[in-house]
Parts: structure tokens; sequence; C-alpha cells
């Protein structure tokens, strides 16, 4: 391979190992051990730079010596992808996975909170309104309600805009519904209990899987005469506003004051083309101790192109895992996958018989014309004879 030149138009393929070993989430990884890939980045630039300062004086006060030094090397990777882990090295955020273990009388739980709301249609029974959540509007989902997790109902116009702001739903209106009908019965969810999650039995023979919520346009008490008629009317949409609580399936990500993004030990895999023969040329770059930046952007837009998120990584003096003759900023590998011989162990392959490596082919003919001696003597005899032949005796 030489010092042959190349040409460059490939993307960065990256991983990542910590430095010291460290938990993100409910998982554990060593020094070393990989913990992020990136084979989703859309760009990829090692950006070095140094600060110049120059001794000036004379004539014209021109430069006349200069000193370079605080010498940077910053890796800027742009991906086009985010998962949690992703997210949580570069935002030094913890993680915390929803479970839940019941073990006898040590039952443990991690629950993860969930604004949700729901939109259905206002519906009417003696003289009551009500907003039914039946098993198909619920989708599986398990409702919360506590303090901390009121419920809430609007009243949608035709254009989805607020139209009226019902008031809060008290445990005592949250009813079950009947099984054959779906309609609301006069049994509360919450009989005992001041609150928590409501969980529906799928055996239950007596009531369906669902909720109805009564629906009031103002706390009982606060009417003042006929002005203020309920403001309800069957058909009209209403969205309820509560949270759902997840035991399972579901990831939260805490971003505090005191946590900041990590040092790692990162390998970028890439291409170079040789100029020469146009193959592709595996290269690596080594960063034996990067700290990625915490900071972030998150953009969300309806319109454009999807969000992307980006690592900028500072690199740092290190030891490479392979070399502790020398601290360096990065390093670059390039392999020449043609400098091995080609794998002629086959010999059921036509042309693999009498071979062994690529180099037998010179074994074919004889000397190049271009390394022998007896052709540097025929150019130059050659010359010779061109010469005596002066002009107009040329030969053929």
């Amino acid at each position: 391979m030489g010092y042959g030149r190349f040409g460059v138009r490939e993307i960065c393929d990256v991983v990542f190992r910590p430095l010291s070993s460290l938990d993100i989430g409910n998982q554990h990884f060593d020094r070393m051990q990989p913990c992020l890939y990136l084979d989703t980045a859309q760009t990829s630039s090692l950006e070095g730079a140094a600060t110049t300062v120059y001794a000036q004086g004379g004539k014209g006060n021109s430069r006349l010596i200069a000193w370079e030094g605080e010498k940077t090397l910053t890796l800027t990777i742009t991906d086009a992808l985010m998962s949690t882990i992703s997210f949580a090295m570069l935002s030094g955020a913890g993680v915390v996975e929803a479970y839940e273990e019941n073990n006898g009388d040590h039952a443990k739980k991690q629950a993860i909170y969930m604004h949700t709301t729901y939109e259905v249609p206002v519906e009417k029974y003696k003289d009551n309104f009500y907003a039914i959540l039946d098993e198909e509007t619920l989708g599986g989902d398990t409702i919360y309600v506590s303090k901390e997790a009121p419920v809430y109902g609007v009243v949608l116009n035709s254009a989805g805009g607020v139209k009226t702001y019902l008031s809060a739903i008290k445990l005592d209106e949250m009813f079950k519904l009947d099984k054959k009908t779906c309609a609301p019965t006069t049994t509360t969810i919450f009989e005992n209990e001041k609150n928590g999650a409501i969980v529906f039995n799928p055996e239950d023979k007596t009531y369906r899987i669902g909720i109805a919520f009564q629906l009031k346009d103002e706390p009982d008490g606060n009417h003042q005469g006929e002005s203020h008629a309920p403001k309800l009317v069957a058909g009209d949409i209403v969205r309820i506003d509560c949270y759902t609580v997840h035991t399972a399936g579901a990831t939260q990500i805490n971003i505090d004051a005191d946590n900041f993004a990590g040092y790692y030990y990162i390998e970028a895999d890439t291409l170079f083309r040789d100029e020469a023969t146009g193959k592709d040329f595996p290269a690596e770059f080594v960063i034996p101790r990067g700290k990625i930046q915490s900071n972030f952007t998150f953009t969300m837009a309806s319109t454009g192109d999807p969000s992307t998120f980006d690592f900028t990584i500072d690199c740092f003096p290190a030891y490479t895992a392979f070399s502790k003759s020398k601290k360096v900023l990065a390093q670059l590998n390039v392999v020449d996958p043609t400098v091995e011989s080609h794998n002629y162990v086959n010999k059921n392959i036509h042309g693999h018989g009498g071979r062994d490596a690529d180099s037998n082919i010179d074994e074919f003919w004889g000397s190049s014309m271009f390394e022998t001696e007896s052709t540097n003597q025929w150019t130059e005899g050659s010359k010779g004879e061109t010469e005596q032949a002066g002009p107009g005796n040329q030969g053929i």
C-alpha cells in the first residue's frame, strides 16, 4: 500500500466501550465491553485544531517565528436514530425500566406513569352524562387515580378545540359497566380503596372491562339558578385527561443536574478507496479516550426532515489498547486487503492447480523487459544505432 492516495466517501460505523464499568438501566457493562453501536449515522467528521502565536517585528511587523499549541481533536457524529442507551450516554441520564415482581411477601415494583387522553362521545343514561371507556378504547391500558393523578374531562367543539371545561371526576363518579349492555351501573370502581390502579378481571361474569366516568360541568351545589343549566349534550366529544400506570414494557430516562456523559474508548470503521486500484480498504479511527459532550438538542416538528441526534466527542491523550509506548489523541489504521494472497486451498476450482499464492504468476514468464540487464543493454544499443543512422537513414 505504501504512501498511496485515497478518496473517502463513506460514513463511519462507531462502537463505544466504557473506560470504567457502568450501569445503564438494568444492564451492566464491563470496562471495554461494547455498550453502543452507531450504524445509522448520517455524517461523521474528525476535526483537528491548534492555536498559533507569532513573533512579529521589523518593517511591516511581519511574522517571524510561529509557535503552535493547544491542539484539540473533536469527533462529531450525527445519528439518524436514537435508542434509550444512546440518549442516556449522550445526556448522562439515568435509565429506569418498569417491572413488577411478586415473591411471596416481598413484592417489588417499579411503576412508570404516563399522561394519557381519550376522546369519546358523551352518552346519556337516566338523566346523567357519561364518558365510557370500553375495552377497545382502553386498549389494555391501566388507569391510575390519586391526588397526583386526577381525572378531568373537557368537551370539544366541532373543530377539536375546547368548548367546556368540566369538573374533576371524583372516585364516586367512576362506575363499572354492565356485562351485557355496556351501560353504566351503580357500582363504583373504587368501593373500598381511596385511590390506585383500575385493574379489570377478564373472568368477571358481572361487569364488563371498562369505565363510565360521570360528567358534570360544575361541582355539586355550584349551580346558581337556571342560567347555569348543564352544558353537556349527548353526542358531543369529550376528552378524558388522566394517567396510566405501566409495570412492564416501559422505560424512563431521568435527566438530572448532577450526572454527565462519560469517557469511552471509541472505534470508528469506514472505507478508503485507493486511487491506483479503485479498491476499498478498511480504515479505522481509534480514539482511546473520548469524552461525550453533554449538550444535546431534541427537535420535534411535523414537517421537514426527521430529527437527528448529534454526538460531539472531545479527544484526550491516552494509550491505545495495543500500544503503551505513546499517548495519542487518535490513531488511524488502514489495511490493504490485497497484500494477503488469494486463498488457493480449494484445488477443485479451475485455475487453483499448482498455485499457492498470487506471486506464482510471476514464474510463468521470464524476467520483465524493464528489470533485466540485457534489456538495458538493448535499449542503449538501440539508442546508439539510431544516432549513427542519422537523418534520412531511419531503420524500420
